[in-house]
């Protein structure tokens, strides 16, 4: 389970009560896909058929997520933003760096050396590419940093009724020029559309943030996402935040 959001950027505010409706109320078995990726048919991440030729296969070529690899840049109030997947020697100066700031580490957990955050990378790039790992450009500046999952494959579906094709989002935004002035808001509603876009089986969009850090439950919130439950996890306590998809034209 990756670590909490910081930092998504909006105004302070209370959570509202837990939405008790029928729609996550809904209990699963394991999914088909997870229960082939612990057998033989894992090969499959990667295949020719997610990639083009002579290309290697990475987490961000995944059939899992669709390809983010392939996503491309869109128009937001803020200026053209796109989801970059992470290369480690080309961006891990700048996002242990980023998670060296005591704001970010309140959260994250991630200071100290390049190795630290390296060790939180690897197992993402390396894997089977239920999570990958991304930066956020904004008008061609890396300035945030994104891990974009599979909730229904990740072990945060132990803890709550998790439906197939559960995309998850985490954040930060890496910059102080860019906190507190929206952005945070702006760019959660446009990568969750995103992922809309991209991943036509995913009826909702997911995240779990600290319920300390109320900012980033508020930017959720101004997003389009929905408070859902309050989730006890190994390492926090997390506001079940939720997009759905059958609401996007509402919002």
């Amino acid at each position: 389970m990756a670590p909490a959001d910081a930092y998504a950027d909006a105004g302070t505010g209370p959570v509202p009560p837990a939405d008790t409706g029928a729609d996550d109320t809904l209990d699963l078995e394991l999914p088909e896909e997870l229960r082939a990726l612990c057998g033989e048919d894992a090969r499959a991440v990667g295949s020719d058929r997610d990639r083009g030729a002579g290309e290697e296969p990475t987490a961000a070529h995944s059939y899992l997520l669709d390809r983010p690899a392939d996503w491309r840049p869109v128009a937001t109030s803020a200026g053209v933003f796109q989801l970059v997947p992470v290369r480690l020697e080309r961006d891990l100066a700048v996002l242990s760096r980023w998670m060296n700031d005591p704001a970010v580490a309140a959260f994250w957990e991630l200071a100290g050396s390049e190795a630290v955050t390296a060790a939180h990378l690897r197992p993402q790039l390396d894997g089977d590419g239920r999570s990958v790992p991304c930066l956020g450009v904004l008008g061609g500046v890396p300035m945030s940093y994104w891990e974009i999952y599979r909730a229904d494959l990740d072990p945060l579906a132990r803890h709550y009724p998790a439906r197939p094709h559960d995309t998850g989002i985490h954040l930060l935004i890496g910059g102080v020029n860019d906190r507190g002035h929206g952005i945070g808001t702006t760019l959660l509603r446009a990568v969750a559309d995103l992922v809309l876009d991209h991943r036509p089986q995913c009826a909702r969009v997911v995240a779990e943030p600290d319920l300390r850090n109320t900012p980033s439950v508020s930017a959720f919130l101004s997003a389009g996402f929905r408070f859902s439950a309050e989730l006890e996890l190994p390492d926090k306590q997390a506001a079940l935040m939720v997009r759905d998809r059958i609401h996007r034209a509402h919002l």
